[in-house]
């Protein structure tokens, strides 16, 4: 009997040092299961921090894994498990930059929560391999179950789309937010042709557009790549039999070039134009294969449905930048290149030689290394960050999102990119200055500004 009073003593101590430390390293099975009101109170409370460790589409609004409300728990950051599959010589050190942006550090207690039974286990692991050792585990279906408490989720999050909708497309299904869809044609972009990069893996079924088909190639010296004029762009459209009344979605490898053909399709007129969220990287990580058969497109039309442009508004000319320029009040230009760019240190672009940026614009971020990287709108998988950490950022530029913003950047890939994020979030006021920083620098008689604007 004293033998067996020693053992339960024992075992009464390990479950006070797990419940006292949030470890689960003695704890048999992962780290504990909170409580909906013990979430509740660490929302509440700095020395804890709520992560959602789902995928970034059931963050932003999806309702995925069963989950009977889409959206996140209001206050909660974001740390994906899908993150932690991506494969990159640098993804250690981006996580751990991540883990910093987002105030997951080991000093705090972590409640880590999915859907699945399968992300928040991956995530908490990955966590206490990292020196995490008060951890904790939450089933959000007893959240959203409960309409009580409060869940967020982007006005327009339909606006990016997960791998598995697209791929229950696929399979014939009209899956969420597509119930009332058009004919749905779903298109692969890249600069190129076919053997560029399409018939190297694409998503299955789809046909592919050549970036040059919306920005033609100049026959100047160096070559330019400009937005075509509305003429050729409805040619474009008739020939690839492209309807107002269509649903797209656009996919590529380099998600840049899916955001670029997406806004052009909406400034032509389809009124439903959506993206993969993350590219063929997301199908990919979801397990779904490419697949290198080639699909013509569908049968040219005579008729799009209305005249093009059918969304002008989505494109601001340099005219209209210009005035807008003059009423600083109403009007911000976002400048969403990289910080060399804007202070004139780099053109970002081997075909373009002049340096600077345009009077009265504001730094908007983009990326780090080149005219190509999105690193501060990206998360390590090619999704859409939280939009609460890009909006932070133009907070601190003193960019105010109840003006008009027009985004722009070289030529317009990372700015379309940038303006379907800030849509996707539920800004309105919003378009993209497409002719950017090389239409602004090929005119000698625009003004040019160098150096850092703070000083």
């Amino acid at each position: 009997m004293k033998k067996l009073a020693r053992i339960v003593q024992i075992l009464q101590v390990q479950l006070l040092i797990i419940v006292m430390t949030g470890s689960y390293i003695l704890a048999a099975g992962g780290p504990p299961q909170a409580k909906t009101s013990e979430v509740v109170s660490a929302l509440a409370d700095p020395t804890w921090v709520v992560v959602d460790a789902r995928l970034n589409d059931a963050f932003n609004g999806w309702q995925l894994d069963g989950i009977s409300r889409g959206g996140h728990i209001r206050g909660a950051v974001d740390f994906s498990a899908n993150w932690l599959r991506v494969d990159d010589k640098d993804l250690t050190k981006t996580l751990k930059e991540t883990l910093s942006t987002k105030g997951i550090t080991a000093d705090k207690h972590v409640i880590v929560y999915d859907a699945n039974g399968k992300d928040a286990l991956a995530v908490a692991d990955y966590l206490q391999a990292n020196g995490f050792t008060s951890l904790y585990l939450y089933d959000l279906k007893q959240w959203a179950d409960d309409a009580t408490l409060p869940m967020e989720k982007y006005k327009n999050y339909q606006r990016i789309v997960p791998a598995i909708i697209v791929k229950e497309i696929l399979d014939g299904k009209k899956p969420e937010s597509f119930e009332q869809a058009g004919q749905i044609k779903i298109v692969e972009a890249s600069w190129g042709e076919e053997k560029t990069s399409y018939l190297k893996g694409h998503i299955p079924g789809t046909f592919h557009i050549n970036t040059d088909r919306i920005e033609p190639p100049t026959t100047t010296d160096p070559v330019m790549w400009m937005l075509a004029d509305d003429k050729t762009l409805s040619d474009f459209a008739l020939e690839f039999g492209f309807t107002r009344d269509d649903t797209v979605i656009v996919t590529a490898e380099e998600p840049l070039a899916s955001y670029r053909i997406a806004a052009v399709l909406r400034y032509i007129g389809v009124k439903d134009v959506r993206v993969l969220n993350g590219g063929t990287l997301a199908w990919t990580l979801a397990g779904y294969k490419l697949e290198t058969e080639r699909h013509d497109p569908p049968a040219a039309v005579t008729d799009f449905g209305t005249t093009i442009p059918g969304a002008a508004d989505v494109i601001d000319t340099m005219a209209e930048t210009k005035d807008g320029l003059n009423h600083p009040d109403t009007f911000t230009l976002v400048d969403n290149r990289t910080w060399q760019e804007h202070i004139g240190e780099s053109t970002g672009y081997s075909y373009h030689k002049v340096k600077g940026r345009i009077p009265g614009s504001i730094y908007g971020y983009a990326g780090i290394k080149d005219a190509y990287s999105m690193d501060y709108f990206r998360n390590p998988d090619k999704t859409m960050r939280n939009a609460s950490e890009f909006l932070a950022l133009w907070e601190k530029e003193g960019i105010d999102t109840t003006k008009h913003l027009s985004f722009m950047c070289g030529s317009g890939w990372r700015a379309a990119e940038v303006y379907f994020f800030a849509d996707t979030y539920g800004l309105e006021d919003i378009a993209i200055y497409s002719d950017g920083w090389i239409g602004w620098s090929n005119d000698s008689t625009n003004p040019i500004v160098t150096g850092d604007p703070h000083k």
